[in-house]
């Protein structure tokens, strides 16, 4: 298997050193947004997509192709973990993600396996595998991925998606030890599924917290901080440990004492009020707001060139502050890449 790039400009950036300008991808980049993908996705079910790692491959490489970005995202979802625990999930086209034995009692709980998590996943690795072979003669790296704990812990028991997960919180204060308990398993599991994807090829791991937003900082820190820092800890020595957290901003501290290589941030904050927040020895990522990408190119440059212009030294991996809408024009998307390959004005 070839070994991933070391020295490419995204790598590089993901460990503060000089690059000549910073790399470029998207969150959700391979995705509805791009004819190519929707073709794709004509012709097998989303399910079917991450488990064929032909398939999977196809469309991880698209945006690469299309669209030139630095960094290729391996195609997969958040939710495999919890199959490989053991919960039954199902991903309907109106309706978004099902569980169908969410955890809500004790007995739920210990009916979910705690180890082999690898084992229930190889479509994963093996998808990375191939597009690891595919992009490494380019010196294009490969991200792979996985749920925080807390964001996979908040579908596992309200059995859905939801606004603003009221039954995950009333769990989380009513019966804190299970909670604690869902938290530390699910912490193993993650940390399984990313040490495999990184002996299959991933040049660096993406940790995606999309609703840590919803709790207070001081609940995070105290709760939720810790499982995080236990992953990264068994990590960061293997490869680039990137933290994304959807609403980031009163949880910076808790990003940056996590031990995470880069923080990935959301757009709320500018980046030079990001950074100057946390201070130095960490890599950012971000974070222009994926709605700007609606604007016609020509502001969509202006508002990059912004964005970049905020963070002009060593450590920032340009990107957006969440994924990438599904209705975004293709030309948009490009506009906002183009830009940071070439932020100086025509």
């Amino acid at each position: 298997m070839p070994s991933p790039p070391t020295d490419c400009l995204f790598l590089k950036a993901c460990r503060s050193e000089p690059v000549p300008r910073p790399p470029v991808w998207m969150m959700r980049q391979a995705g509805r947004y791009l004819p190519e993908y929707r073709a794709v996705r004509a012709r097998a079910d989303f399910l079917t997509l991450c488990r064929t790692p032909d398939l999977a491959m196809e469309v991880t490489l698209q945006p690469v192709d299309l669209l030139g970005v630095d960094a290729a995202v391996i195609f997969s979802d958040i939710l495999v973990v919890l199959e490989a625990i053991g919960q039954t999930v199902l991903f309907e086209e109106k309706t978004g993600p099902r569980i169908t034995n969410p955890v809500q009692h004790e007995e739920d709980l210990t009916s979910l396996k705690t180890s082999g998590i690898p084992e229930s996943l190889p479509y994963v690795y093996q998808s990375i595998r191939q597009v690891s072979a595919a992009l490494s003669p380019r010196g294009i790296p490969v991200i792979g991925f996985a749920g925080a704990p807390f964001t996979l812990a908040a579908y596992a028991i309200e059995g859905k998606t939801s606004r603003d997960f009221h039954r995950t919180r009333q769990f989380m204060h009513a019966r804190p030890g299970i909670f604690s308990r869902l938290l530390d398993l699910l912490a193993d599991a993650v940390t399984e599924h990313l040490l495999a994807q990184i002996a299959a090829g991933a040049a660096a791991v993406q940790i995606f917290e999309s609703w840590g937003g919803i709790l207070g900082s001081e609940e995070y820190a105290r709760r939720i901080l810790p499982g995080l820092q236990k992953i990264v800890s068994r990590l960061r020595d293997h490869a680039p440990v990137i933290l994304y957290v959807n609403g980031s901003p009163q949880h910076l501290g808790s990003m940056k004492a996590s031990g995470a290589t880069v923080l990935s941030v959301d757009w709320r904050l500018p980046l030079n009020e990001v950074r100057r927040i946390i201070g130095p020895g960490v890599a950012l990522q971000g974070n222009l707001d994926p709605t700007a990408l609606y604007a016609p190119p020509a502001q969509i440059a202006h508002i990059t060139r912004a964005m970049l212009s905020a963070h002009p030294a060593p450590g920032h991996i340009a990107n957006l502050g969440h994924g990438i809408l599904p209705d975004i024009p293709v030309e948009h998307a490009r506009a906002f890449i183009d830009t940071v390959r070439n932020p100086r004005p025509v």
